[in-house]
């Protein structure tokens, strides 16, 4: 009886219980999104990098690891010996391992010298693997692959070349023009480190780092070799330098190059997958303590989430924030119960004279605000799962947000209800103006 006496009367105000049913609608599928946002955000934080085990490096820190290796920013403090990956390799938890080269860049991004390992076995969010929308995978050792943003950046396609420049600032005077890399390969958009990497052969890399001092050496035993007086040899030496030069560049294509037969002298960083994840600890332990070559091994599921806890403030500002417009929805509601309560004293009379007591007034008018409320949160959590089903793929491939299911989470249930109690609270202010009128149109009959 009572809720369809307040359903009549939000009817008779329609145009002004409709303004407020959009407002606090509004408000909070804001706060519903931010939620969700913040929760996914975190999980898919998590998952920057899937399906790796543990990342080992030189010691310097479990976050400087995870930041040089995972998120391109920084570089390890120095390299690991390569008989430590060989001996990492041969471990007989071990399943695979890929090996990472870094500080190096070009024109602002970063490159990684690494093998064909790393696009087979490196996977990001809810283990998705690394595709490409064009091209191969490195077909030669001076092949490389970039990543989505770079190559929009850029303007790159297959069949570029690029010049790799030493350190790691946006301008480098110290570039590897005598070995350029040719793009056999463009990522698809991840949204996640990856898209801003270029990614080169290890034997490329080592390649472009030898090419200037080679060049200096071939000079110096040139010129050496006139200072002797062996200057009839020096033409068939210029042959043979040619010759190893042409044999140089004869390189193997897709169908017989193995990218992990090259073995540099030391790389930068190394992910392991294992072949039972259980063991990942036990291993972990072993090459901490490891006497051959100080080494650091890290879970990254651990060193995301402590990376996370350092970025807790920001996710409870964008809370707060969306709380405090939600807030300002509600205290919007009880403005327009109370500016209505002029309109409404020939209803609490009529109402009163068919025996309604000042308390059902009360009830009546706090009925009415749960109402406006309860639609609007049914028709925030629609509309919240409708704009999320539509902008998953976008929000995936543009930001690395990848949404699971449940959308809503408990904490969604308890901003509801939040939401619900607030709306008892503020619309007690109109319900006891109305309670008073009641109670005055009561007096006054007497």
């Amino acid at each position: 009886m009572l809720s369809t006496i307040a359903i009549e009367s939000l009817k008779r105000r329609k145009t002004t219980a409709l303004l407020t049913l959009l407002s606090i609608t509004i408000s909070i599928s804001l706060l519903l999104c931010v939620d969700i946002v913040r929760s996914q955000v975190k999980t898919s934080f998590t998952r920057t990098v899937s399906g790796v085990d543990l990342i080992v490096g030189a010691p310097s820190g479990q976050l400087n690891l995870l930041l040089s290796s995972v998120f391109n920013i920084g570089t390890p403090t120095k390299g690991i010996d390569y008989k430590s990956v060989a001996s990492l390799k041969s471990n007989k938890q071990v399943s695979w391992l890929i090996p990472l080269s870094l500080g190096d860049t070009h024109r602002g991004f970063r490159v990684i010298g690494t093998t064909n390992r790393f696009f087979e076995h490196f996977k990001y969010g809810d283990k998705q693997a690394l595709a490409l929308t064009e091209g191969r995978v490195f077909e030669q050792p001076l092949s490389t692959v970039v990543g989505a943003d770079v190559a929009d950046s850029l303007g790159y396609t297959v069949g570029d070349k690029i010049i790799v420049s030493h350190g790691l600032g946006s301008v480098s005077f110290n570039n590897h023009d005598d070995h350029p890399f040719i793009i056999s390969g463009i990522l698809e958009k991840t949204g996640t480190p990856v898209d801003k990497a270029v990614y080169v052969t290890l034997q490329g890399l080592e390649k472009a780092h030898s090419g200037p001092k080679s060049a200096h050496t071939s000079r110096l035993r040139k010129k050496t070799a006139f200072l002797n007086g062996h200057s009839t040899n020096e033409h068939e030496h210029e042959h043979e330098h040619e010759h190893e030069h042409e044999h140089e560049h004869e390189e193997p294509t897709q169908d017989n190059y193995d990218s992990d037969a090259f073995t540099p002298e030391s790389v930068s960083v190394v992910m392991l997958g294992l072949k039972n994840r259980a063991a990942a600890l036990q291993l972990q332990y072993q090459i901490n303590q490891s006497k051959k070559e100080p080494l650091m091994a890290i879970l990254p599921g651990m060193a995301l989430a402590e990376l996370w806890q350092i970025m807790g403030n920001v996710e409870a500002l964008l809370l707060g924030l969306s709380g405090l417009i939600v807030i300002c929805a509600l205290i919007g509601l009880a403005t327009m119960l109370l500016a209505t309560m002029r309109e409404r004293y020939q209803e609490i009379a009529v109402l009163r004279t068919i025996g309604a007591g000042p308390f059902t007034l009360l009830l009546l008018i706090q009925l009415e605000a749960m109402l406006l409320t309860i639609v609007s949160a049914a028709l925030s959590i629609a509309l919240v799962a409708v704009l999320m089903s539509m902008f998953k793929p976008w929000l995936s491939s543009t930001y690395g947000l990848f949404l699971s299911s449940p959308l809503f989470s408990q904490s969604s249930v308890i901003i509801v209800l939040l939401i619900l109690g607030c709306t008892y609270l503020v619309s007690l202010f109109p319900a006891i103006a109305a309670y008073k009128r009641g109670l005055h149109a009561g007096l006054n009959s007497n």
